[in-house]
């Protein structure tokens, strides 16, 4: 093994050491493109601004952009990167502050509820489906997350292709910002939440992370998993 290099983990350490780029990586975690118009409006910056610190998250590897006629389009690099930013926001403060307005508090009950983590389910949705996974032997938690025989044919059944392609792990823990637990993410937490999105088990609110459990969601998580409906829409 290699000894680790200090210069390029502070390098790393030091691109999401500045507020707007550190608010640019938290928006991405939608798991979708933004125009750096877009992510400039979210972060309260100017274009000029906005454009030099994406160039310097796309050169750290951190995002990676594409041109599409007049716009720039810019997502996370890849799942990695986005583990490592939920990771990061997971061990920020605990305590962030009070909302100021309803609407801003009704935004963030939304998002604590459920939300996408790049590509796959957060919040209380995220961590309830992995509990009840585990609880239903599909997956296990005792030597890191790993899908049972059960859990696989569980797949299976739902109709939920698995394309275990490349270095990504198929199931391994995310820990979750709001929650403080882990929830499923990799290849199966990934093709669950585009399942849950396809079949119209979740909806997304706006255009942002916050997601909406559907009467159909309801009835198929607990026929599926045996979840309580009044688990996910009880309170924080």
């Amino acid at each position: 093994m290699h000894a680790p290099d200090g210069p390029r983990l502070a390098s790393l350490a030091a691109l999401l050491a500045d507020p707007t780029r550190a608010g640019v990586c938290l928006a991405l975690l939608d798991g979708r493109a933004w125009t750096a118009g877009e992510l400039a409006r979210h972060t309260g910056v100017g274009a000029s601004t906005i454009s030099a610190q994406l160039t310097k998250l796309t050169l750290g590897g951190l995002l990676t952009q594409e041109r599409q006629g007049r716009h720039r389009y810019v997502r996370l690099a890849d799942a990695g990167a986005a583990h490592l930013v939920e990771t990061l926001a997971a061990q920020a403060a605990p305590a962030p502050d009070p909302p100021r307005t309803l609407r801003a508090s009704r935004a963030g009950e939304a998002m604590a509820a459920a939300r996408t983590c790049y590509d796959h389910l957060a919040g209380r949705l995220g961590c309830a489906v992995t509990d009840a996974m585990t609880r239903r032997g599909l997956l296990r938690q005792d030597t890191g997350f790993a899908l049972t025989d059960e859990g696989l044919a569980w797949f299976t059944d739902q109709g939920i292709p698995l394309e275990h392609t490349g270095r990504r792990p198929l199931a391994r823990p995310c820990l979750d910002c709001t929650e403080r637990r882990p929830h499923l993410a990799g290849t199966a937490g990934a093709a669950l939440c585009a399942h849950a999105l396809a079949a119209h088990w979740c909806t997304r609110i706006g255009s942002g992370r916050a997601l909406k459990v559907t009467d159909r969601g309801e009835r198929a998580l607990r026929d599926s998993l045996g979840l309580d409906p009044a688990t996910l829409r009880r309170s924080p």
